[in-house]
């Protein structure tokens, strides 16, 4: 139902009842005391229209300042979170790039420090050598001041005079003849010996030099040639783990993560074992095998809780939005 405006409405009713009034009523100098004050009652009625019209014009306008200064409000807090949201990103960044510096580092002493062990094994292999070198001409030397059984000095022997050299005899090719004993037939050819394989330190050493100076492939073949030649060896533990980080530097995902799987479940003493979690989850994501890579890096963050790998591994299911803990 549609109710005409008051403001409009009000003065038109008057107009009508004054018209009425001018009609029905007698001459201007007859007009009763209760017109002019129904008169005066309108105009008071419109007054009191405008006012109210006023006051609602006002209150809107009000409103309308408090709703504007609510949008501003809410989009300088926007402005605010995505500030924040940068702000807090970039920190995270920059937080996995000193994570992965501080690993990289504790890598590089890691493989210091096994450089340093195989330097002290050689070095107490070579003093146990000599040791034993010592005792053996000890034990051959007779004691200072020891006289001869007889307590005489022994006589001296004339040697025989040296008999002429016999002719050498002739060396015959070949089958040997019916009148030629075997042992004056020629030797048969012996096979070729096999090269042996260089010692373990002086190896690895030299595959983790070329490895360091980015000679890849060359570093690929020797770190291959320390766990061929000695497989049950830690530094092959080592070694196989470096043949996954060439192969993961090279995105080749698949490669690296075999590799990684071996220092796992092969070499489980190793120090590598960390990194080999850490890189292998990380393997699994770069695949889009998300699932795995969150089971791998959970997994280095259960073996390995105070481990540097495992706070790489807490920040990156973090950027993942995903919790360290699985939900039950």
């Amino acid at each position: 139902m549609n109710f005409p405006n008051p403001k409009r409405s009000l003065p038109m009713a008057c107009a009508v009842l004054a018209a009425t009034m001018f009609v029905s009523s007698p001459p201007a100098f007859a007009v009763s005391k209760e017109i002019v004050q129904l008169q005066t009652q309108v105009q008071q009625l419109q007054d009191a229209v405008a006012r109210l019209q006023q006051s609602n014009d006002e209150r809107m306008g009000v409103m309308k300042d408090l709703v504007q200064q609510s949008a501003d409000s809410v989009n300088r807090m926007s402005s605010n979170i995505d500030t924040l949201q940068k702000q807090l990103q970039t920190r995270q960044e920059e937080g996995n790039s000193k994570l992965e510096q501080v690993s990289g580092q504790i890598q590089s002493l890691n493989d210091s420090l096994d450089e340093v062990k195989a330097r002290l094994s050689r070095l107490e292999k070579l003093t146990q050598d000599i040791q034993s070198q010592q005792q053996s001409i000890s034990a051959g030397m007779p004691a200072a001041g020891a006289a001869p059984a007889d307590n005489a000095a022994p006589a001296e022997v004339t040697p025989p005079p040296a008999a002429a050299p016999a002719p050498a005899a002739p060396v015959k090719r070949g089958k040997p003849s019916a009148g030629v004993p075997m042992s004056e037939a020629a030797p048969a050819p012996l096979p070729p010996a096999t090269p042996a394989a260089p010692p373990v330190d002086d190896l690895y050493k030299t595959a983790l030099g070329d490895y360091m100076g980015a000679k890849y492939p060359l570093a690929t073949s020797e770190f291959s040639d320390v766990v061929k030649f000695y497989p049950d060896h830690p530094l092959a533990g080592n070694a196989s783990f470096y043949q996954g980080e060439i192969a993961y530097r090279a995105n080749h995902y698949q490669d690296a993560i075999k590799f990684y799987d071996r220092v796992i479940e092969q070499y489980a003493d190793s120090n590598k074992v960390p990194a080999s979690h850490l890189h292998k989850g990380q393997s699994l994501i770069a695949l889009k095998q998300n699932d795995a890579g969150v089971r791998e890096l959970r997994a280095l963050i259960q073996r390995f809780p105070n481990s540097p790998e495992a706070m790489q591994a807490r920040s990156k299911l973090s950027g993942m939005g995903v919790t360290v803990a699985p939900r039950r």
